[in-house]
């Protein structure tokens, strides 16, 4: 019973930290997939007295992904519907030509403003609409929302380390004795330390697989397959093979590193 509490302390520990680790990767890639849906919707309007060459456009800025001259036809049927035909094309001579910038991706604040200025630099455009103040906001927005995320990740992270840790040092306080006899035969370090390098490696698989079934379980989840498309964003939640080997290698690693400091910072009772 006790044996399994020890277990049973660790697996939990550690769990939570792969819990954090997976939670992270999850709203990385929501963020991500949030930003394509936002590049679709966004774009930058250039207005210029020429008709440009989309060619020289796509070539000043490598954020541009494609170029769309906007027909006047809907501004006219705004403007008056009642206008003579001869009016109607004398006033599309007289308006200024509209051109709608699709982006590769999301941009920064700053790429906005250097996208902007680069525009700019050609003489036959007068004005450039990027809509930077709903833009900041929104980018903003998803930052912080990512910041949060991995400083409340980082912080159960750290308090989780620390509990194993101690966890570890109670056990090895337990086995003292043991192992104080073991080093009196001459056995080497890490001989005497195996059971509690043992006991490491179990809690991490046993962690591991414990996490593997949760997110696999979450991943099929129809409540939460819903909320995402309910924001209308696809993404793997959980890819069994890479998501489950990194989190595999982290426990094994955050197990061991802890119990080698054990391990290292042991005294001989003389």
């Amino acid at each position: 019973m006790r044996s399994i509490k020890n277990h049973l302390s660790l697996v939990i520990a550690l769990l939570s930290i792969l819990f954090s680790i997976q939670i992270f990767f999850i709203v990385d890639r929501a963020i991500d997939a949030y930003k394509d849906n936002l590049t679709n919707n966004y774009s930058v309007i250039a207005v210029s007295q020429n008709k440009l060459d989309n060619n020289v456009l796509l070539s000043i800025n490598k954020n541009i992904l494609s170029i769309e001259e906007l027909s006047p036809d809907s501004v006219i049927k705004r403007l008056n519907s009642d206008m003579q035909k001869k009016n109607i094309e004398l006033l599309k001579l007289s308006l200024p030509k509209f051109y709608k910038i699709n982006l590769n991706s999301y941009p920064s604040p700053e790429q906005v403003n250097q996208l902007t200025s680069d525009l700019l630099k050609n003489s036959s455009i007068t004005k450039v609409e990027n809509f930077s103040q709903n833009h900041k906001t929104t980018y903003k927005l998803l930052l912080l929302f990512k910041n949060v995320v991995m400083i409340f990740a980082l912080v159960v992270i750290v308090v989780t380390l620390l509990l194993i840790f101690k966890e570890l040092k109670i056990w090895q306080y337990k086995h003292n004795e043991r192992m104080n006899i073991m080093g009196l035969f001459g056995a080497a370090l890490w001989l005497r330390s195996a059971v509690l390098f043992r006991l490491a490696v179990v809690d991490a698989l046993i962690a591991s697989f414990l996490a593997l079934g949760i997110f696999l379980y979450f991943s099929s989840s129809p409540w939460v397959l819903e909320q995402l498309n309910t924001i209308g964003i696809n993404i793997v939640i959980f890819d069994p093979i890479n998501d489950f080997a990194i989190i595999l290698g982290i426990a094994l690693a955050i197990s061991i590193f802890l119990a080698s400091m054990i391990v290292i910072g042991h005294k001989e009772e003389v």
